[in-house]
C-alpha cells in the first residue's frame, strides 16, 4: 500500500509585512503551511515572532517550526496565536521530555525535529512520545540550502521502530529532487523557496503536487 505524500508550504520571513503577504498566498492553494521562526542563536538568521502572528486573521491550519533555543519558552504564546503543532528540535533543549509535556498540556501536536548529524539513535527513546519526527535535510536557518541526501537513510531507521510515525523532511527540495523524496517513504514535504521564492507561488505548488502525485501512482502499479 502507498503512503500519501503531503506537500507541506513552509513560509520564512523575517518581515510581518511579507508574512502577511505569504500567508495570503498560501491561502489561494492550500489550507495548512508551517511557518519557520528563528532566534538568531539556535540558527544564524531571525525571522518574524509569536507578535507578529497575533493580529493576522487567516483561514489557513498551521503549525510551527521552531528553529530556537529553549523551544519551551515559546509554546504558550504560539498556540496562543493559533498554532496546532508545534516541531521543536532535538539539539535546542538539554531536556526534550519536558517540551513534549508541556505541548501535550497545552493541547499542541508535538513534532520532533532532528539536524542532519544528528543520529536515529539519539531520538529513539522520544520517538514514541511525539506525532511526527523532521528530518533536516540541511543545516538549517536559510532558504535555499544545498539538499543532503544522506538523511534520507534515516527514514527506514525509525519506520523499523514506529511504523506508524508521520515522517516529514524539510529543506534543499525542489522539482529536481522532490521524485526521489517522495519515494523514500516520507509522509510529508515541506518546501519554502520552490514554492515561494518562484514568480508564481501557486503554480509552483501545484507542479509539486503533481510530480508527488505521479510517483504515489506508478509505486501503487
Amino acid at each position: 500500500m502507498t503512503r500519501p505524500v503531503r506537500i507541506v508550504p513552509a513560509i520564512l520571513t523575517d518581515d510581518p509585512q511579507t508574512l502577511a503577504k505569504l500567508i495570503r498566498q498560501a491561502e489561494t492553494f492550500t489550507d495548512y503551511v508551517q511557518i519557520d521562526i528563528m532566534d538568531g542563536k539556535f540558527v544564524p538568521s531571525r525571522s518574524v515572532t509569536w507578535e507578529s502572528l497575533a493580529g493576522l486573521s487567516t483561514k489557513l491550519h498551521w503549525e510551527v517550526h521552531l528553529m530556537v533555543q529553549q523551544p519551551e519558552d515559546y509554546l504558550g504564546s504560539f498556540k496562543q496565536v493559533g498554532a496546532l503543532k508545534a516541531v521543536f528540535h532535538y539539539e535546542a533543549t538539554g531536556k526534550p521530555e519536558a517540551v513534549i509535556g508541556m505541548s501535550r498540556q497545552l493541547g499542541l501536536g508535538v513534532g520532533l525535529a532532528i539536524n542532519p548529524e544528528t543520529p536515529v539513535s539519539a531520538v529513539l527513546p522520544l520517538i514514541k512520545g511525539v506525532d511526527s519526527i523532521l528530518l533536516l535535510a540541511v543545516h538549517p536557518g536559510f532558504y535555499g540550502a544545498k539538499f543532503i541526501p544522506e538523511v534520507l537513510g534515516k527514514i527506514a531507521e525509525i519506520r523499523a521502530v514506529r511504523p506508524d510515525i508521520e515522517i516529514g523532511i524539510d529543506g534543499g527540495i525542489k522539482e529536481g529532487n522532490i521524485v526521489q523524496v517522495a519515494r523514500s517513504g516520507v509522509d510529508a514535504i515541506c518546501v519554502g523557496s520552490a514554492i515561494f521564492l518562484q514568480p508564481d507561488p501557486a503554480a509552483s505548488y501545484r507542479r509539486l503536487v503533481s510530480l508527488v502525485a505521479k510517483t504515489s501512482r506508478s509505486a501503487a502499479d
